[in-house]
């Protein structure tokens, strides 16, 4: 049996405890997308877009990406008005992509650097070292071997059973490490990631978390330069996870803990992990609408309860358990439990 290629990263316990914490954050914010209208969604896009290419030394600002979407003249150089266009472009057909095919990737790249390098779409012919200033930072492998890298990336990333949280984060640092285009890796290695979360989640469509990783930029080329030192992508990975984390958590509206009479008659009836069904049939209601607008969706939007699958909202699987703020309100929490002997 042929191994193949795996990229070295170890799982650490801050990996662990960031993958789950962005699980259950994703789990909350699911419930509340659909209040979410097109504005706040397009507004998201634009700070991705300015985001990513900031990161590259684009100046242009949210309102002047907002233009150009609007078809309206921007007075900025040429370049970067070039570079916006293609972004949008690209994140136009963002959905219709296949994280693992390569063929995607090599049109993504197309697009993303149309009018701005000679080569777009097609791997890099020479040599390329990464510089910061007059320091050589990275020294790219040598261009005869990117697309075999790129292969084995590319299966990897088809046959991993890594969470894609982790995956993609992986993925991330590898094609940078790679540096497989002449120009434009930076934004292609955050412009697949999202690609991978995306199809673990459509959230992700609509996460602003370029414009996260801006804020944080030189963090951002420190932990590439720490993966490379150690040969292992968990810092790289450790700090892509708090990102995508903060920017969850910045997206998420802050809901007051309101107690209603159906909440608190929820909280009172939980007996462990429960079904939605259940929870009903505890409650003595048959209406599954009503239940779940006055009962289940504001207790989750107030934190006072979780879902126990949360990366899958809607599994069939799916349970509900109290948070320990659903506990605190919960007024069995003081009565002594049965002890059954054999």
């Amino acid at each position: 049996m042929i191994k193949t290629y795996q990229p070295p990263h170890s799982l650490t316990t801050a990996i662990l405890r960031l993958s789950s914490a962005i699980s259950e954050a994703v789990g909350r914010l699911s419930v509340l997308e659909d209040e979410k209208n097109l504005r706040l969604r397009r507004a998201n896009r634009i700070r991705t877009i300015q985001g990513s290419l900031a990161i590259e030394g684009n100046t242009l600002s949210e309102e002047q990406i907002t233009a150009i979407l609007e078809g309206k003249r921007v007075l900025a150089p040429p370049k970067e008005i070039q570079e916006v266009r293609n972004a949008i472009k690209a994140y136009e057909q963002f959905e219709t992509w296949y994280a693992t095919s390569e063929k995607d990737l090599l049109k993504a790249h197309e697009i993303l650097m149309t009018g701005l390098v000679d080569d777009a779409g097609s791997y890099r012919k020479g040599n390329v070292d990464v510089m910061n200033g007059d320091q050589v930072v990275h020294m790219a492998p040598p261009a005869n071997r990117v697309k075999h890298w790129m292969g084995d990336l590319l299966g990897w990333l088809v046959d991993t059973e890594e969470h894609p949280l982790i995956a993609s984060s992986v993925f991330h640092y590898e094609f940078e490490f790679i540096h497989p285009f002449s120009d434009g890796n930076g934004r292609m290695g955050r412009l697949w990631q999202t690609l991978i979360l995306n199809q673990w989640n459509p959230l992700f469509a609509n996460l602003p978390v370029e414009s996260m990783v801006h804020q944080h930029q030189s963090e951002y080329y420190q932990a590439i330069n720490l993966s490379t030192k150690k040969t292992d992508s968990a810092p790289f990975i450790e700090f892509m996870l708090q990102m995508i984390l903060n920017t969850i958590e910045s997206s998420t509206p802050q809901v007051a803990p309101q107690v209603t009479p159906q909440v608190s008659g929820l909280l009172i009836a939980f007996k462990g992990d429960m079904s939605r069904d259940e929870l009903q049939t505890a409650l003595g209601l048959q209406d599954r609408k009503s239940f779940r607008e006055r009962y289940l969706k504001p207790a989750l939007n107030a934190g006072f309860i979780e879902m126990t699958i949360p990366e899958k909202p809607n599994s069939r699987w799916q349970k509900y358990r109290l948070t320990d703020k659903g506990r605190e309100l919960n007024p069995n929490r003081h009565k002594p439990q049965s002890t059954f002997y054999n």
